[in-house]
């Protein structure tokens, strides 16, 4: 009765919020900038990617560790990659992106 509420219905709660993506980098919470593609021909069709979230400051280690490995296919732009999911094209074949 007290609420300022006088119709009696229940509040709206916020709308849900999306944390930012962060970096994959163990230990790193900072935001995502970059999205690293890769996969391990040995567990892993071709056309298959696996994905790392990457900051500014953790972008070259994480592509160094999976390109040592021969498992980097491409990186790209966080908002690129999302803008391509959103309309629907492949996410297979990025180019390297300085």
């Amino acid at each position: 009765m007290n609420s300022p509420d006088s119709t009696g219905s229940a509040p709206v709660p916020p709308a849900a919020v999306t944390p930012a993506p962060v970096c994959s980098a163990k230990g790193c919470r900072a935001d995502a900038v970059w999205v690293l593609a890769w996969n391990n021909p040995k567990l892993h069709t071709p056309e298959r990617r696996k994905t790392w979230l990457a900051c500014a400051e953790h972008r070259e280690h994480l592509s160094q560790f999976l390109g040592v490995r021969g498992f980097l296919k491409g990186v790209v732009l966080l908002a690129e990659w999302e803008q391509r999911g959103r309309t629907g094209e492949t996410q297979t074949g990025e180019t390297q992106t300085p």
